[in-house]
């Protein structure tokens, strides 16, 4: 099997349009169209549906997902079991936080090798392993053999539509988001992203609709542009990108202000020269007081 075309499905799905992947892997939006023709060829099924929304994963899309990410997985072991190499950073989504803080720390250091991952939920398997270097987590609990130190307390705001009754707010309190929906598919159990939402919600009484099938935030942000009820939460550090006539409002919460604790994970005696330097670089933030954050984040 093509481990190019497994990694330009991962890209897709992460992304949720064939061109935003392309942008996402420096390739064209032809040849991430061929690599996953191809990838349905061998597999003989299809993966996506093409829809006015983007890319959709079929019903053996979803079946394929957990598999595609244990092939690039046990790729990189077996890279790791021969060879040093440059240093491997884990950063969840590419278009989330921490790559932006890793492509700050590569612009500040471009002698150091660097290969970026997106492991979701299997981070800290491939940090024992050595597959990976480290990875940028909001540490729940610290699994043994791993080390952490805290980076970056990222804002969390609220995304909604032009219809919504929070839309031109210049910022929104905790309290004020009590019985709104807000919708966030991707949050659940088992993840330190679920846990975080988890307390925040108990913590000032919050509606947040976890539930059915997740398409994808593409699905999501066509949701909340069409409605004047349901809203989502982002970072504010997040790139999410939505079409003009959409018309998202990025509302700040404040009083207290909901912060994601970020913290860089790593191996426990791992001594990667270029670890050592993205340490000594992520060390530049001062954490903001007053803000609200989970009580494991310390």
């Amino acid at each position: 099997m093509d481990l190019d075309a497994v990694r330009t499905f991962l890209a897709v799905v992460e992304a949720g349009r064939f061109q935003d992947a392309a942008t996402d892997l420096s390739i064209t939006q032809q040849a991430v169209s061929k690599r996953i023709a191809a990838l349905e060829k061998t597999v003989g099924v299809r993966l996506f549906r093409r829809t006015a929304r983007g890319a959709v994963l079929t019903g053996e899309g979803e079946a394929f997902l957990p598999h595609a990410r244990e092939l690039l997985t046990a790729e990189r072991r077996a890279l790791a079991s021969v060879r040093g190499g440059p240093l491997r950073v884990d950063v969840i989504g590419r278009r989330l936080c921490p790559a932006t803080l890793l492509r700050g720390f590569h612009e500040a250091h471009p002698e150091i090798a660097l290969e970026v991952a997106t492991l979701f939920d299997t981070a800290a398997d491939a940090l024992r392993e050595g597959s990976i270097d480290a990875s940028f987590r909001a540490v729940v609990s610290l699994p043994d053999g791993l080390d952490a130190q805290w980076v970056l307390d990222e804002p969390i705001q609220l995304l909604c539509g032009p219809a919504h009754p929070l839309a031109e707010a210049p910022s929104v309190t905790p309290a004020e988001l009590a019985g709104h929906r807000i919708r966030l598919p991707g949050v659940v159990p088992g993840t330190e992203w679920g846990a975080y939402y988890a307390e925040f919600a108990a913590a000032f009484d919050l509606w947040i609709d976890a539930g059915g099938p997740n398409f994808g935030i593409e699905v999501v942000l066509d949701t909340i542009a069409e409605s004047g009820t349901v809203a989502t939460l982002v970072g504010a550090g997040s790139r999410v990108l939505w079409p003009p006539e959409h018309g998202l409002r990025r509302v700040p919460i404040e009083a207290p202000e909901p912060v994601y604790p970020h913290s860089l994970v790593w191996r426990r005696g791992n001594a990667h020269p270029g670890l050592t330097a993205l340490r000594r670089h992520l060390t530049k933030t001062e954490r903001p007081t007053g803000a609200w954050r989970p009580g494991w984040a310390g």
